[in-house]
């Protein structure tokens, strides 16, 4: 792994230290989290992004959100101030469904704590608990899906499903990185992911440090390179998917989709589990994000469109499940993703 994006520091009464991702690639800075509206800041401003990593950070937000309380204060008073602590950093970002999912198993399992001093023990547990099964989980993705990548193959991906991305080594980069690391020799095309660049500051970061071959491209890139057979593969990440497959990503992905068909190249999702949400029927369903109007209309603090225009920013796009080849998860590849196929790999129950 050659980061860690999210990670706990000391004990019961420690901090969340993050990599503040709106500094790369030019620094390299971290950030201390030592209270709730730090973190909700960090979420809301993409210090921290990636499904995966809202989640753990989510998860010790709660942690953060107790650390205040006196241990002798009464449980109904603790479970208060931590139900509020998870509404308010559940606003942070609307479509990850990670985010939610976390603080929402941090929350059933504290059912049935007796005090405030027991609540934050249980509370730490499971955050713990979440952190290293996402660390886990990354790897067994990556181990299921580097068979997609062969030799001299040209992969593109987009945005960032890296070890930034995560609390492990990614689960579109978690494919690359074992793959290289069983002797294969591919290129990287990474889409810049306009408009804040995640690809091509992050990704390609995370690429070049790990010594794989990596060449960014603009997004409107992408379907040339294909028209001359330089893309064998996409992998990309998730975050959000629902029971049918449909998939919400970065905005962009949706593109690359229906590019990938016309041009017949496999296109792979990477995604954990717990970035279903089987709740949610289809893509219809999800929620997608609105960023602020001046991501678009400035870059690196330069003005770039006439003052007054007006501005569509949506953070994600929504890919339909006939147009993903398969979804690579830790617990297996789900081919041709529909309901059904979604279930048998999941189960009924994939909380």
């Amino acid at each position: 792994m050659i980061v860690q994006a999210v990670k706990w520091i000391g004990d019961i009464n420690g901090y969340l230290e993050l990599i503040d991702q709106r500094r790369l690639p030019s620094e390299f800075v971290k950030l201390q989290c030592r209270n709730i509206e730090t973190l909700f800041e960090a979420i809301k401003t993409l210090a921290v992004r990636g499904a995966p990593a809202i989640g753990v950070a989510g998860a010790y937000g709660l942690v953060l959100a107790l650390q205040k309380l006196d241990v002798n204060a009464s449980v109904e008073m603790a479970l208060e101030s931590l139900a509020r602590a998870r509404e308010h950093l559940a606003s942070s970002r609307p479509t990850a469904v990670n985010l939610f999912w976390a603080m929402d198993r941090v929350w059933r399992a504290t059912s049935s704590v007796e005090s405030t001093r027991q609540l934050r023990e249980v509370v730490l547990r499971e955050a713990n608990a979440i952190y290293q099964e996402d660390v886990d989980m990354c790897l067994r993705i990556g181990r299921q899906g580097e068979r997609f990548i062969k030799d001299g193959a040209g992969i593109l991906t987009h945005c960032n499903a890296g070890a930034l991305a995560t609390a492990g080594q990614g689960t579109a980069l978690s494919i690359m990185f074992e793959a290289h690391k069983n002797g294969r020799k591919f290129r990287v095309y990474v889409d810049e992911t306009r408009p804040l660049l995640q690809g091509a500051r992050l990704t390609a970061w995370e690429l070049k440090q790990a010594g794989i071959d990596v060449t960014v491209i603009c997004d409107n890139m992408a379907g040339w390179l294909m028209k001359q057979g330089k893309i064998n593969a996409v992998i990309t990440g998730a975050d959000r998917i629902a029971a049918n497959g449909d998939t919400a990503n970065k905005i962009g992905t949706y593109s690359l989709s229906i590019l990938a068909r016309e041009h017949g190249v496999p296109f792979y999702i990477a995604a954990p589990s717990s970035t279903f949400d089987l709740s949610i029927k289809s893509g219809a369903e999800i929620p997608i994000e609105q960023r602020s109007a001046e991501e678009v209309t400035t870059f690196a603090g330069s003005q770039t469109t006439p003052s007054g225009v007006d501005v569509y920013n949506p953070a994600f796009d929504v890919t339909n499940a006939k147009d993903i080849s398969a979804i690579i998860t830790e617990r297996g590849i789900i081919e041709n993703p529909g309901s059904d196929n979604i279930l048998k790999c999941l189960g009924f129950d994939n909380r």
